[in-house]
């Protein structure tokens, strides 16, 4: 997974617009265009923006921790070149650990967090092919947060639904 150091203005006004809300498991961002399984495409107009911006969104909690939820999110850039997942933790997260994922049974990798907001912290990843088909293939993601340097927590979240979402997120605008 790669780090992105820098979103476009306009990326980031359409973030601010959906971070708005705050960071929980079933946060509302925007309004709710199509539904892929347990993904849901999400659109709003932000401010100074020319139009309603979209993105692929699920929120999930920890199995053993409710009070311990990630949102996921992917949406493409202002450039419409190339797509951001992007993940908001909960504040008190280990920032040096950063995020890790597995796809099934496939570690990928990690990403450090860029920020952390009032409501959480950001970690965005520009997607290349290869994430992208093994978010399409796969069953499911593990995102993997700490807390101290030796408690990982594991974050379930179904991939079932990705793919269509993703192939309607491109068509979007």
């Amino acid at each position: 997974m790669r780090i992105v150091p820098h979103a476009p203005l306009a990326l980031r006004a359409v973030m601010a617009a959906l971070v708005a809300a705050p960071l929980a498991a079933g946060a509302q961002y925007g309004t709710v265009k199509s539904v892929h399984n347990d993904w849901q495409i999400r659109c709003e107009a932000p401010p100074g923006a020319p139009g309603e911006q979209c993105a692929l969104v699920q929120s999930v909690t920890a199995e053993d921790r409710p009070n311990v939820g990630l949102t996921v999110i992917v949406l493409k850039t202002a450039d419409q070149k190339s797509r951001i997942l992007r993940v908001f933790a909960p504040l008190g997260v280990l920032l040096s650990k950063g995020v890790g994922l597995k796809i099934d049974q496939t570690d990928i990798g990690s990403a450090q967090f860029e920020r952390c907001l009032q409501n959480g912290c950001v970690s965005n990843v520009q997607m290349d092919e290869k994430l992208i088909a093994q978010l399409k293939s796969g069953k499911q993601a593990l995102f993997y947060i700490y807390q101290t340097p030796e408690e990982g927590i594991g974050i379930p979240l179904s991939l079932s639904g990705f793919s269509a979402g993703f192939d309607r997120l491109d068509k979007t605008p």
